[in-house]
C-alpha cells in the first residue's frame, strides 16, 4: 500500500465508508481496465458502499430478531406437510401483510413445521430491512416479570415488544398462563393492535381453547382474540409429526402421535 491509498483508506474509515475502504483498489482497477469516466467510478464505488452496508444491516436484524436458528421457506417440505396451504404461504411471503398491518396465526399439533413457517417468515422480514423480534411465549412472559421486577417493564413493552415492526411469538398454549400473565400477553396484543403492528403467532391449540391457556378468562380472551383476528391471516395446518418421520418409517411408531393426542383431548 503506497502512501495513496493509505491516505484513503485513512479518509474512508473516517467518514465510515469500511465497504469502500476494503474494494476502492479493485474498482479503481476496474475502472483503469474499462476506461471509465470519473463521474462512473464514483457512481459504482457509491453503489458498493451502500450494497455492503445493507448486508450489514441486514445482518444485524437478523441477530435482533433472536430466532434460535435461520430457516427459510425453500427448506420447508410441503410435499410431508400436505396440509399446509402452500398459495397462502407464498402470498404471506410478500410480507404485504406487514404493510397493512395484519397478524398471521398458525394453528396446528405439534411437528407440523408451524415455528418453521414463522421463523422462515421472520427471516424474510429482516431481508428486506424490517425490524423483527421472535420470542416463545413462555420466555416472553419471564422476560416481563422480570422487566416488572427491576422496574423496567415500561421500557421493555416500549422498545422490545412494542418497537419491532414484526413480533413473532412461538408456542403459544405449551404452558398455561397465570392471570398476570395473561394480562401481560393481553396488554402487548392490545398495544400492537392499536399501533398497527403485525404479529405471527404459533399455537397447538384451537382458538376455543385458549381460554384454559389465558388463565381461564373468557372475558379477557374473547378481547384479546377479537384484537388479533380482526385482520388476520388463519393457517390451520394438518398431518402427522415431520421430528417423528423416522422412527415412524422404522416402525418404531405404529400410530401418529398426533392423532392419539387428538383422540385423547376428544
Amino acid at each position: 500500500m503506497n502512501l495513496l491509498t493509505e491516505r484513503i483508506d485513512a479518509f474512508c474509515r473516517q467518514l465510515k465508508l469500511d465497504g469502500l475502504a476494503e474494494r476502492f483498489e479493485s474498482i479503481a482497477s476496474q475502472a483503469a481496465e474499462q476506461d471509465w469516466s470519473y463521474l462512473q467510478f464514483l457512481e459504482q464505488a457509491l453503489v458498493h458502499e451502500r450494497d455492503t452496508r445493507q448486508v450489514r444491516s441486514r445482518q444485524t436484524l437478523v441477530r435482533m430478531a433472536a430466532s434460535p436458528f435461520i430457516k427459510t421457506l425453500d427448506q420447508y417440505d410441503f410435499e410431508f406437510a400436505t396440509g399446509t396451504p402452500k398459495a397462502l404461504i407464498d402470498e404471506l411471503a410478500t410480507l404485504r401483510f406487514v404493510e397493512r398491518g395484519e397478524n398471521v396465526v398458525f394453528l396446528g399439533p405439534s411437528g407440523v413445521g408451524k415455528s418453521h413457517l414463522a421463523i422462515a417468515l421472520g427471516y424474510l422480514a429482516t431481508q428486506a430491512g424490517l425490524k423483527t423480534l421472535f420470542v416463545t411465549a413462555a420466555d416472553l412472559m419471564l422476560q416481563l416479570a422480570a422487566a416488572q421486577r427491576q422496574g423496567r417493564y415500561d421500557a421493555v413493552m416500549r422498545h422490545r415488544v412494542l418497537g419491532p415492526r414484526l413480533l413473532i411469538i412461538d408456542e403459544i398454549g405449551y404452558l398455561p398462563f397465570t392471570g398476570d400473565q395473561a394480562s401481560h400477553f393481553f396488554h402487548i396484543v392490545s398495544k400492537r393492535y392499536e399501533r398497527g403492528g403485525s404479529m405471527v403467532l404459533t399455537s397447538n391449540l384451537p382458538f376455543v381453547q385458549w381460554d384454559d391457556t389465558f388463565g381461564s378468562n373468557p372475558t379477557l380472551t374473547a378481547a384479546m382474540l377479537d384484537r388479533i383476528l380482526h385482520h388476520a391471516n388463519i393457517v390451520q395446518i394438518k398431518g402427522d409429526s415431520y421430528r417423528l418421520r423416522k422412527q415412524k418409517k422404522a416402525g418404531f411408531i405404529s400410530k401418529p402421535i398426533n392423532s392419539v393426542a387428538q383422540n385423547s383431548v376428544a
